[in-house]
């Protein structure tokens, strides 16, 4: 199967919401059971307003959205560098295992690499073993002595 990777834009909104649903459903599948605020209106208005919080890139095939990327860059002040931090990834469950996946962190790696960073970053629900597999194939390793912490304010 033939498939594009290009910029995601404003009118990917319902694309992007309904496989956002995908994505909560199977997440909700294996146990997360966190509140749920993303869907197309959130898209657009964290992703294309005068300081967007967010840039993404889209899987299409034949006209159609079948895998998505949220991204946006931070600083890692040890290494020196800049970062690309990955917020979602999805690929359509029936799209998986041609490559989609791949492909998605492949760009965001060279999207990195064009703003001179070294590192892409994310988290990965700790149940989402399939996840897990796909991220440690691509070479990706858990860092160590570091957690994450929240602070709602």
């Amino acid at each position: 199967m033939e498939f594009i990777i290009r910029p995601a834009k404003p009118e990917d909104a319902e694309s992007i919401r309904q496989l956002a649903k995908e994505l909560i459903e199977y997440l909700r599948s294996i146990g997360d059971d966190a509140e749920q605020k993303f869907d197309g209106a959130v898209y657009l208005r964290d992703g294309f307003n005068s300081n967007p919080a967010f840039s993404g890139i889209v899987a299409e095939h034949d006209g159609e959205v079948i895998g998505y990327l949220l991204y946006h860059f931070g600083y890692d002040v040890d290494y020196a560098t800049r970062t690309l931090h990955v917020i979602d990834l999805y690929v359509s469950e029936n799209r998986r295992g041609q490559g989609i996946g791949q492909a998605l962190m492949k760009q965001a790696s060279d999207i990195c690499h064009s703003f001179g960073g070294t590192q892409l970053f994310w988290a990965v629900y700790e149940p989402n073993k399939s996840a897990i597999r796909f991220y440690e194939r691509l070479g990706a390793r858990f860092t160590q002595n570091m957690l994450f912490m929240r602070l709602d304010v």
